[in-house]
């Protein structure tokens, strides 16, 4: 495990806003299953530790009532290898999140679940533990969202809230995915390796801000597709950008 202490301000835009439409009485009925978790792994091509929490992600990405994604960073880039998957905002997110908690927890591989709790990404039980434990909450993954595709556009619904208006100030957010991405590591400390990660984060795009009301967006698909992107995934969360709170609901899809 490859730790990072630092507590930096965060400063890095996700994405532009791309709300087109709202409504309060905009969901629908959905035939995905609603999932129980998003699970979030900060990993590095230049993380001797991070192989195995990647065969994870690997894995809880077959399971349909989780949703796993890679966030590659890129902290560990002056190691010798620049990591070809690492985005800046994934390391800001991950600080992000250090923060909330209150922590200086930052390493590589961390698997954040629900945006509630953290553990050692290449513990497979630490992390279906973590499931259980967050699903105790009512406020954790309890509102029902959809995403699918239609023509050139991307179609998104997130149901209201049961709970009392006042506890839900969060925001939407759409990630574009690729499900499946092999690389050859060339130096580093995973020299000559070749890795697979899976549901690599590619792209943000923030839908909009989200009050506890049913509420449902249209996108343009080209804002979401990408070379090497076949799947997206939207995500509602308390808190903002800056402040990341718990994960209220999510949903994936295919996009080839």
């Amino acid at each position: 495990m490859k730790s990072l202490r630092d507590t930096s301000r965060w400063t890095g835009a996700l994405g532009a806003c791309v709300v087109i439409a709202f409504g309060h009485n905009a969901f629908a009925a959905s035939t995905q299953p609603q999932p129980r978790a998003v699970v979030e792994l900060f990993t590095s091509q230049g993380c001797s530790s991070c192989p195995p929490a990647d065969r994870i992600i690997g894995d809880l990405a077959k399971d349909p009532s989780v949703i796993a994604l890679s966030m590659p960073v890129d902290y560990w880039d002056y190691l010798g290898w620049k990591d070809t998957l690492a985005d800046s905002r994934f390391s800001a997110r991950q600080k992000a999140y250090s923060r909330m908690r209150g922590d200086r927890d930052i390493y590589t591989p961390q698997a954040v679940v629900n945006g509630a709790t953290q553990v050692i990404g290449s513990d497979a039980i630490k992390i279906k533990d973590a499931i259980g434990a967050t699903q105790q909450s009512t406020s954790v993954m309890t509102v029902p969202v959809s995403v699918s595709v239609s023509g050139k556009h991307v179609n998104v619904t997130v149901a209201a809230s049961t709970e009392a208006s006042g506890h839900n100030h969060g925001e939407v957010w759409i990630c574009s995915v690729s499900k499946s991405v092999p690389i050859t590591v060339g130096r580093g400390e995973n020299r000559g390796r070749e890795l697979t990660y899976y549901n690599v984060v590619r792209n943000w795009l923030k839908v909009g801000d989200w009050n506890g009301s049913a509420a449902s967006w249209t996108l343009p698909l080209e804002n979401v597709s990408r070379d090497g992107v076949d799947a997206a995934v939207v995500y509602v969360q308390d808190g903002s950008r800056d402040r990341p709170g718990p994960m209220r609901g999510a949903a994936f899809t295919s996009l080839q």
